[in-house]
Parts: C-alpha cells; structure tokens; sequence
C-alpha cells in the first residue's frame, strides 16, 4: 500500500512501487497490462501506482533512447572546471550560463580537485573548442579547466539498479 509520511511528505515506496519504477525505466513503453504481469498486481491497482508515482514526481517523464552513433560521429568530452572564487553567487553564475549550452549534457558538483565534472556531447574537436572559449570568454567564474576526449564506451548503462539500491 502506498503511504504518504505527513512529517516529510514523501511518499513511502513499498517493493512493488520500485519494482514498477524498475520496470520503466528499463521499457517504457510497456503497456499497463504487460506491467502489471511484470510485478504481480492486476491492471488497475497498477494503473493506480504509476499515476501516483507520476504525480509525486518519482517519475519525471518518458523519452526515446536514441543512437547517436547512426546519425553520425560526435565527441564526447568530460571536463573538470575550477571556478576562481566560491560562493554562492559564483557557483550560480557558472549553472545559469552553463545550463544553456544545448551540448552540455551532465553537470555535477563533486567535492575533490575541482569543482565540478561536465559532460559534453559535441560535433567535433572544434565545436568543443568553441564552447570552451565562450565559456572562458564569459567572465562566469571559470578559474581553470581540464579536458577528457572519450575514445570509447565499452559500457553506458541507462537504468539505475534500483532493486539493488533500494531493497525492500
């Protein structure tokens, strides 16, 4: 049964709740019927999970999975990005302007050397290049940057374990 906590306002997630959720991420364009089968409820009560889940935002949205690789070639870069000072203003300037750049695709504060690790997906060498200046050119805080030009991803998982993170 799922029970929302009043104290935190989360909604309390049982096996089934994260088994659904594992469901979907891995197909999610199963259909209610097939779903259901898959964690042992009968169509409405899981119709009813999911509409819940969806609404108390544990489900943000469903997309396509596209191969890059057959539209044609792209770089893939992470970069490690210093900013010169560290507050809060500083480290929102940097997210306002960073967050824009169609071609960002991941950006994460980590504690550590830098400040935080960015992932870029790119034309080419040049197009990255040119973000690069831009950014630096911004005046954004950008201190220092470091570059990692992906050659290969033997694996690129697109589902989080959650039966493994969350056990119930």
């Amino acid at each position: 049964m799922i029970v929302v906590d009043k104290r935190s306002r989360l909604l309390k997630l049982d096996r089934i709740d994260i088994k659904i959720l594992h469901e979907l991420q891995k197909n999610g364009r199963v259909t209610n019927v097939e779903l259901a089968e898959l964690v042992n409820l009968s169509p409405s009560p899981c119709l009813m999970r999911v509409k819940k889940l969806q609404s108390e935002g544990y489900i943000d949205g469903y997309s396509a999975q596209i191969n890059v690789n057959k539209l044609g070639q792209t770089l893939t870069v992470f970069t490690e990005i210093t900013l010169k000072n560290h507050r809060q203003i500083d480290f929102a300037r940097f997210l306002t302007s960073i967050e824009k750049i169609d071609q960002v695709m991941e950006c994460h504060l980590v504690s550590g050397g830098y400040d935080y690790l960015v992932k870029f997906v790119a034309a080419g060498i040049s197009e990255y290049q040119a973000i690069m200046e831009r950014l630096t050119d911004m005046e954004i805080g950008i201190d220092k940057y470091f570059s990692f030009v992906v050659l290969k991803s033997p694996i690129v998982k697109s589902h989080m374990p959650l039966t493994s993170l969350f056990p119930l």
